[in-house]
């Protein structure tokens, strides 16, 4: 990005009024943030949602010394800026209304061609919490996702450690700029993640980690995946907002349910219930509904020898054995399973090496 376009985008955050979803209409009528600034009052002020007043205010653009001052901080400490309209932008968050016109990028945080689930929960996990969380992460590790959370206290934390530890990309949301690490006891995980994955913000240096930032980060949380998966949550809290703005920008929302009196599983049990979200039991339950190709995953397993298959998983096996290539539903319908219980079972048989998927919800047996 030339220099000069950089200062006018940062100069135009600056201007009073001017919002990401104005900031972006005016560069979408002007064809850049330069020129913006150098386009009549006349014709800003007729670009829906600007107006006179704003118009004015554009012309007479704030002085550059802010923007002078966080363009250098952004090349001292070799940070990436990714405008709305480049090209390594996320692509779900560019489709989102309100998403950022700027994001500022540390590490490895190209999303592209991938597929991108957020992971969100109460900062007072509990035990059940983390065995979820630990166990859908390697569950899913086999189709290398990103994982995406806010690098908070309880889940967040949780989920980024459990994709390092299944050497997973995982990028962390921040709710301030790249001039501090909040909370400070997660700074020793910070270079671990940018060596594997990296960090978000739309926050520039000097912004403190406040109340009204979490809420704004979550919309990227939400907006960057394909689905949102809160793993606990008290009846109210942070997660569950990002869960709302997931379903108002058309993802999938997924939740694990709990025991109707564990305080923190009464969010997610909510979101059920209300039907704003899919109960997830398993990584399966998020595949078959996602529509993920396990057939494409790179990490593929070949078969265990001497595998012993007892009970449920045998059924399955000794159908598919007998009557070739199924459908999932069918499957299910013929064994006599619900269709999340049988996606689970074949889950772990592809893992085993016994079962492999095809193309259109097909599976044989190996």
């Amino acid at each position: 990005m030339r220099h000069s376009e950089l200062l006018a985008l940062l100069t135009l955050q600056n201007v009073e009024g001017v919002g990401d979803v104005i900031a972006k209409k005016l560069i979408s009528h002007c064809g850049s943030a330069e020129e913006v600034f150098r386009a009549k009052s006349s014709a800003l002020s007729r670009i829906d949602g600007v107006g006179t007043s704003l118009a004015a205010k554009i012309r007479n653009k704030p002085p550059l010394d802010q923007a002078e001052r966080e363009a250098a901080f952004i090349e001292k400490n070799a940070i990436s800026v990714l405008p709305y309209y480049a090209e390594h932008y996320p692509d779900r968050l560019k489709h989102c209304l309100d998403g950022p016109l700027l994001l500022f990028g540390s590490g490895v945080t190209t999303l592209r061609n991938r597929h991108v689930v957020s992971i969100v929960g109460t900062r007072q996990i509990t035990a059940y919490g983390v065995d979820c969380c630990k166990r859908l992460i390697a569950d899913l590790a086999p189709l290398d996702p990103v994982i995406v959370s806010g690098f908070a206290y309880g889940v967040d934390i949780v989920a980024h450690q459990a994709a390092l530890e299944h050497g997973l990309q995982t990028i962390g949301v921040l709710a301030h700029g790249f001039d501090r690490i909040y909370p400070a006891a997660h700074r020793k995980y910070w270079e671990k993640m940018k060596a594997s994955g990296g960090f978000l913000t739309e926050f520039r240096s000097g912004n403190d980690p406040e109340r009204e930032n979490f809420v704004k980060r979550n919309r990227i949380v939400a907006g960057i995946s394909e689905a949102t998966i809160v793993i606990e949550s008290a009846e109210k809290g942070g997660s569950l907002i990002t869960a709302n703005l997931a379903n108002d920008y058309n993802r999938d929302v997924f939740a694990v349910p709990g025991r109707i009196t564990d305080k923190y599983s009464q969010g997610c049990n909510l979101l059920i219930k209300t039907q704003r979200a899919h109960a997830l039991t398993s990584a399966a339950d998020l595949i078959y509904l996602l529509g993920w190709d396990v057939a494409a995953a790179p990490k593929p397993v070949q078969k265990q020898l001497f595998v012993t298959l007892e009970g449920d998983e045998k059924t399955v096996y000794d159908f598919l054995a007998g009557n070739g290539k199924e459908l999932l539903d069918i499957i299910a319908l013929e064994c006599g399973f619900p269709i999340h219980k049988t996606s689970s079972l074949l889950l772990g048989m592809e893992l085993k090496g016994v079962v492999r998927p095809l193309p259109g919800k097909l599976f044989e047996a190996v």
